[in-house]
């Protein structure tokens, strides 16, 4: 179930299921040798599905959100790690790019996207996580040039991604006058790629450290200038509800895994499918897909050619992960030990969603978000404030 599709988005949606069922085969190699898919992602420009939010000015397809989240579900119900890539390829630093760039970076940085390049959005440091303000980063503007110095730690593609949204504290004549962002290109001065960080799953992506020191970037890579922290977050709700996606797209996967296994499955002389606890089962996973899925595409139908309102995303984004996380779970479960193996890609599954719950704002982060919106009230999280 979805809101209704257009013949242009059943194709789109056709297209996808196609190159998705080639990735399922190959799933399994990336988790295992935790490379990053560089080959998926030759087939992900071939077919157009990096960079379909970016204007047609700038080499894209100008598509919609609610386009490039049909894309992103097809692909992560066969491989959590191509869902993931075409996130990065479409939503987050791609967003913020598409609505706060400067025409001559659009004509810069977003074809590069086009290309296929997976941008690194850099929020996360040592000491500044869901406390996102406690960043350290700085930016400092001197002869016509930003010096950038800090770490920043949990970054999405660190080592493969050319494009990096780095936040950071501007000063300006030492003052710190707020977090802004710019963009740091692989290569640049001062810029080097500290350790990988082994995950539990998604393992294809590698998460890892970047250090900047004295890292040099030329004035106009200011994408977003001192107060637009907001602005910023404003251009992450995308990036949210592709997360959600994600995780989405893997639940319906495994869900699938397991109906389809229930209707061949014989105990006790008869399939699975035919005990009530099974039949319950099936029907409660199928229930938290459906209200999954509306809630994720309500946000992305809403926002139009815009960003997704920050409410609307966060309940998607809460309600998606920890369903992505349950319905795996009970998928795995239905298999008994087969579904433990390794043979089968549950237990992969299940490792690849559980990180939705935690990255792009944890589940608890969003509650506070969503607390404050429906109370019309702002609360500190900081003791004494």
């Amino acid at each position: 179930m979805s809101y209704p599709l257009s013949p242009d988005q059943k194709e789109l949606k056709a297209r996808a299921q196609e190159l998705a069922s080639i990735f399922r085969g190959r799933a399994a190699r990336w988790d295992q040798t935790e490379e990053y898919p560089w080959e998926n992602v030759k087939d992900l420009v071939k077919a157009g599905f990096m960079g379909m939010t970016v204007p047609k000015a700038y080499g894209g397809a100008g598509r919609t959100i609610f386009d490039t989240l049909l894309v992103i579900e097809e692909m992560a119900k066969a491989c959590g790690i191509s869902g993931r890539i075409v996130v990065d390829a479409n939503l987050g630093v791609v967003s913020a790019l598409a609505h706060y760039a400067t025409e001559a970076q659009k004509r810069r940085w977003l074809p590069v996207v086009v290309e296929g390049d997976k941008p690194a959005i850099c929020i996360t440091e040592p000491e500044a996580g869901t406390a996102a303000t406690d960043m350290a980063t700085t930016a400092t503007l001197k002869d016509g040039r930003w010096i950038i110095n800090g770490t920043k730690r949990w970054i999405t593609g660190a080592g493969v991604s050319n494009l990096h949204l780095v936040f950071c504290r501007l000063l300006e004549a030492g003052t710190d006058v707020g977090i802004g962002a710019l963009v740091v290109e692989r290569g640049a001065p001062g810029f080097t790629l500290g350790p990988r960080i082994p995950t539990m799953g998604l393992r294809g992506i590698p998460e890892g450290v970047l250090i900047f020191k004295d890292c040099e970037v030329p004035a106009d890579h200011l994408v977003v200038g001192k107060g637009g922290f907001g602005k910023l977050m404003g251009a992450y709700n995308a990036q949210r509800l592709g997360a959600a996606t994600v995780a989405l797209g893997i639940a319906q996967g495994a869900y699938a895994e397991a109906l389809a296994f229930s209707k061949t499955r014989r105990q006790f002389g008869r399939e699975i499918c035919e005990f009530q606890g099974i039949q319950w089962t099936l029907a409660d996973m199928v229930i938290k897909l459906e209200a999954a899925r509306l809630l994720i595409h309500r946000a992305a139908v809403n926002a139009g050619d815009g960003l997704p309102d920050k409410f609307e995303a966060a309940v998607a984004k809460t309600f998606a992960a920890e369903t992505g996380i349950e319905v795996t779970s009970q998928a795995l479960q239905l298999f008994g030990g087969d579904g433990y193996s390794r043979e089968r890609p549950l237990e992969r599954m299940l490792r690849d969603v559980r990180m939705f719950t935690i990255g792009g704002g944890t589940v608890q982060a969003m509650r506070n978000l969503i607390a404050s919106e429906i109370l019309g009230r702002r609360f500190s999280q900081r003791r004494g404030e």
